[in-house]
């Protein structure tokens, strides 16, 4: 029987079900060619990955993008399967039993270290556990915070340090109206910070935040935007990159508005956004009780890189800022899952253009690929994955139609449901997904908030109807 027909459609799992995993089903099931069946699999009980778990809760419309993957989930030939964890429900084998091709889109949980002294005293955090916590990420649920911190440094000029900075440095009332989590809403009422550092390790030209975030940051109600003309004095290496991004390009503007901030001086709001360029830590300092003090910085300067560009070297010249919390927000790197090739080294799964490969051998694994970070490694915005995740599709598609996919005997499409159960593994489909966004909708009318999410998988799976439990609230 002919596979990709009525008859007898191509099935393919997709693990994972943020914007990269959603881009390629939405590519499978919207072409016409071939007839498709997707199940895409979770190991939350939610879907939409980091634009749920990930997205600053201030940052409401690009979460709008959620319309195009509820497109796909209402796919006839569409399943969810979530609360499922590949390597400990389910493994390779098994999907690979079930299904003719696997696209792993599982992203990059975990975080990037630095690798310097202190980095695990009390007070020093990755941003992507704080930025987990304020979003209602079930693995973050019980992080800890001690905002009675009035200095916090944050190390990083991507886009998710500007969140980070920008959470903390806004009004507990603004951050009411949005889906920030209902835990870290009344942990940042009682926030004394007043001082936040923004630490680069190279220049306002080679920043990689984006003009629209850095722009947030000179509009907040409760803060100041404060930049140094010193930070701002562009060397002969810098200037020359600047010139050549083009007159629009990102650089330009975020040294525009770079400058623009330092025209304003340091304000009279009560907290204040500290911008600080060419530095790296080196180290952190804590007192007697094992927290966090002060961190220690060496001055950069830039240098010609050897793959181009202009990297950041150290001076020799070294300086402490006082700060009692730290959230490190340099990158995020894959996670080993079991059964599932995986490069230690640049933290993602080895592959050839989207087509996963034995790392020891270099050789493709048949009919297995990989979307999006756990692709590429952390590199852009949402909406870019949805080219990306395409290409993967094609990919998909094309080995179907060149003779790849060994032509076999699936069992039928409700076995894998069948294991489930007898696994006793309480899988989620899209309808109680939905269930549950109806509820979490309905708590936030009741505080004017698109939604308050809840953070506990045993909560979730009660509302679901998959637990029984008197005591959720």
């Amino acid at each position: 029987m002919t596979i990709g027909t009525k008859e007898r459609p191509l099935r393919v799992a997709i693990i994972g079900s943020g914007p990269a995993g959603f881009y390629c089903a939405d590519a499978l099931l919207g072409q016409t060619a071939t007839e498709v069946e997707v199940d895409m699999f979770d190991r939350l009980p939610t879907p939409y990955g980091l634009v749920r778990g990930g997205v600053a809760p201030d940052h409401q419309k690009i979460k709008s993008v959620i319309a195009i993957y509820e497109r796909a989930a209402q796919h006839e030939n569409f399943r969810f399967l979530g609360n499922v964890m590949l390597g400990r429900d389910v493994q390779v084998a098994d999907l690979v039993a079930h299904y003719d091709q696997i696209v792993y889109a599982v992203g990059n949980e975990a975080d990037r270290r630095l690798g310097i002294p202190g980095e695990y005293l009390i007070g020093v955090t990755p941003a992507t556990v704080f930025v987990g916590w304020y979003n209602a990420h079930p693995d973050y649920r019980d992080a800890t915070f001690d905002f009675s911190a009035k200095s916090v440094a944050v190390v990083g000029n991507g886009n998710v340090a500007v969140d980070v900075a920008r959470i903390l440095a806004q009004d507990a009332e603004e951050l009411a109206a949005t889906d920030i989590a209902s835990h870290a809403l009344s942990a940042l009422e009682r926030s004394q910070v007043r001082q936040i550092h923004l630490l680069g390790r190279r220049g306002p030209v080679q920043a990689a935040f984006t003009p629209a975030e850095l722009r947030e940051l000179g509009h907040l109600e409760e803060a100041d935007a404060v930049v140094d003309p010193r930070e701002i004095d562009l060397d002969e290496g810098s200037l020359a990159e600047l010139d050549a991004s083009g007159k629009n390009s990102a650089a330009q503007k975020n040294v525009a508005l770079l400058r623009e901030y330092a025209t304003r001086g340091k304000g009279d709001k009560p907290r204040k956004l500290h911008f600080h360029f060419l530095v790296s830590p080196v180290e952190f300092i804590g007192d007697d009780d094992g927290r966090v003090r002060a961190v220690r910085l060496e001055k950069n300067i830039l240098v010609p890189g050897s793959s181009g560009g202009l990297q950041a070297k150290g001076t020799g010249e070294f300086f402490e800022i006082p700060v009692q919390m730290v959230l490190v927000s340099i990158g995020y790197r894959g996670r080993p899952i079991p059964g599932v090739p995986f490069d230690e080294r640049k933290g993602i799964i080895p592959n050839t253009d989207g087509c996963v490969t034995d790392p020891a051998t270099g050789e493709v694994v048949p009919n297995q690929y990989v979307a999006g970070w756990a692709k590429s490694g952390p590199q852009g915005l949402i909406g870019s994955h949805k080219q990306a995740s395409g290409a993967v599709a094609k990919l998909v598609l094309e080995d179907l139609r060149d003779g790849r996919v060994p032509e076999r005997d699936l069992p039928d499409r409700e076995a894998i449901y069948r294991l489930l159960d007898e696994r006793q593994i309480d899988f989620v489909t899209f309808h109680d997904w939905k269930i549950l966004d109806r509820v979490e909708v309905n708590r936030g009318q009741r505080r004017g908030a698109p939604r308050v999410k809840f953070s506990a998988i045993e909560d979730m799976l009660v509302i679901m109807g998959k637990r029984d439990h008197p005591d959720w609230r």
